[in-house]
């Protein structure tokens, strides 16, 4: 708990209560007060019970009620009617300052350090319990990480998009990374997180004109499992900054063969174009050739189709892929070779983009 916190109010109430107020820890330490010189002075606490007001020595003392954390004990001097109001109110405003701030910090902060794994497994179903933590709700994070410099704070952007600090958790894990962990229903449809993720990305490319890339993990059923969710949100952005460069939104369920590949030992990857090119490189093929073949998958190789496309005759079209077959071995309007081609093209992406040894 802040100290801080505990003096901003003690100060905003020192000139209506005139006398003495102030908050001691656990220890009897005064750690807040409306006389700065009495800060760190020792107090002798009375014993009492949570709600009771007890006094000694001409000082009235009263116990904040804590649901969890330390104790603290505010304390008014007078031992008068008035006095006991005054610890009343004193009371009643901390404890709700503090149970904010409870909710707020040490929730998020719990959160945070299951995503990252800075926590046992064993100690998040107990840490859980301290904090009231429903542990038997569905929960997705929703990485977003922006690509360029701005004076816009994303993290408020976020948090006044997601004003729920007991079911959405919002926050900073970089300069770069803010990780949103949204409470989802049992039956929400993923491409209801992909709408919610392309919301976020317009809100904040659209009215504040910062460029974001938005990564999606598995919805997951347990407050442990979120770390593999960060994870798979965190894998979701790099294989689309390799795969798909124009893309915006990435969900790990949706990456396909992609993510195998991306998976994939460097060393296997040139071996397997290596067998798949025998005749010639891949690099072979011109910009043109490549520009034919992307379009040849996209209209699920049917010829007549992708000439119209491109607005070629059909008969040019079947000169450019017996041209292809001609430098790769690979006849594209086969089915099988048709795979083998589109797998290669991808790994030789994923090496040009990633060229990082095993």
């Amino acid at each position: 708990m802040s100290n801080r916190l505990f003096q901003g109010v003690i100060q905003q109430m020192k000139d209506t209560i005139d006398t003495t107020i102030g908050v001691l820890d656990e220890t009897g330490t005064v750690i807040a007060c409306s006389e700065f010189g009495r800060i760190r002075e020792q107090m002798s606490v009375p014993m009492m019970d949570a709600g009771e007001v007890a006094v000694e020595n001409g000082i009235a003392f009263k116990m904040l009620e804590a649901a969890q954390g330390p104790n603290y004990t505010v304390f008014v001097e007078g031992d008068d009617v008035l006095c006991t109001k005054y610890i009343g109110v004193l009371a009643v405003a901390l404890s709700n300052i503090k149970y904010y701030y409870d909710e707020k910090y040490d929730r998020s902060n719990f959160v945070k350090n299951i995503i990252l794994d800075n926590i046992l497994i064993g100690d998040i179903t107990l840490k859980a319990r301290e904090l009231y933590f429903n542990n038997d709700v569905q929960r997705t994070v929703i990485l977003i990480r922006t690509l360029d410099s701005h004076d816009v704070s994303v993290y408020d952007i976020l948090q006044n998009l997601f004003p729920d600090k007991t079911k959405d958790f919002v926050i900073n894990i970089n300069e770069t990374d803010i990780a949103l962990v949204k409470e989802t229903k049992s039956s929400a449809d993923p491409k209801v997180i992909e709408r919610l993720a392309s919301t976020i990305a317009d809100t904040i490319s659209g009215e504040f004109y910062v460029h974001a890339v938005i990564g999606i993990g598995s919805t997951v059923d347990s407050l442990k499992d979120l770390a593999r969710s960060f994870k798979e949100a965190q894998t979701a952005l790099e294989v689309g900054k390799v795969f798909d460069t124009e893309k915006t939104i990435m969900a790990y369920d949706s990456l396909g063969i992609a993510r195998l590949i991306y998976q994939l030992p460097t060393t296997l990857c040139e071996t397997f174009l290596r067998e798949v090119f025998k005749r010639g490189s891949i690099d072979n093929l011109d910009q043109e050739t490549l520009f034919t073949i992307q379009r040849f998958f996209e209209n699920n190789l049917n010829v007549s189709e992708t000439s119209r496309k491109l607005f070629v005759h059909r008969n040019t079209l079947v000169y450019r892929l017996e041209k292809i077959k001609k430098i790769t071995g690979l006849d594209l309007r086969e089915f099988d070779h048709a795979i083998i081609f589109k797998i290669a093209l991808m790994v030789n992406k994923y090496l040009k983009n990633k060229p990082v040894k095993f």
